[in-house]
């Protein structure tokens, strides 16, 4: 069984899915609570409404630190990320090494894999990243520090926010 449950922080209603020992999903803010739920449900077979298990609640509890502006760190989250392809998986490990306020570029983590000339197949596992914040997809930016994309609801100004609360508005570095 996979729990779920709804929470919310400073951008809106985020939702969490869990196994029996990780976090198997997170959902930042749709356009109501409604759709939150029903975008991190259709990801999981038998996903269940339930108060969160305790390793749930830390997650929960950090990450609406973190977009306080808290300066959290998430890296100890256990994720389960069965079914995901590993080139995703890789992708994620290092992304998940950039701290809050900090930011790197698609091509920055092709060069961390070793993989010169793969951004856009980064920008597509990010696209596709199970695990939004936790695996924080909105400190990826592109070429020359340009916003690039951003799957969640609202897209650009979605992940311009959570970068201005984790840099205190203040200006971005790398």
């Amino acid at each position: 069984m996979i729990g779920l449950a709804l929470f919310d922080t400073a951008i809106g209603r985020c939702g969490i899915a869990w196994a029996e020992h990780a976090i198997a999903g997170v959902q930042l803010p749709e356009v109501d609570e409604r759709e939150t739920r029903s975008r991190l449900a259709r990801r999981f077979t038998e996903v269940q409404d339930a108060t969160p298990a305790a390793h749930a609640q830390r997650a929960i509890d950090a990450i609406i630190a973190l977009l306080r502006g808290e300066p959290v760190d998430l890296a100890p989250i256990t994720l389960d990320l069965s079914g995901v392809p590993a080139f995703n998986q890789r992708v994620y490990q290092v992304t998940r090494t950039i701290p809050p306020g900090c930011t790197l570029t698609y091509g920055d983590i092709a060069s961390r894999l070793g993989s010169a000339g793969s951004a856009r197949a980064i920008g597509q596992a990010l696209g596709r990243n199970p695990v939004p914040i936790i695996v924080p997809c909105h400190r990826v930016l592109a070429a020359g520090g340009k916003l690039g994309g951003f799957s969640a609801h609202g897209g650009g100004s979605t992940k311009q926010r959570m970068l201005a609360i984790e840099c205190g508005n203040g200006p971005l570095f790398r």
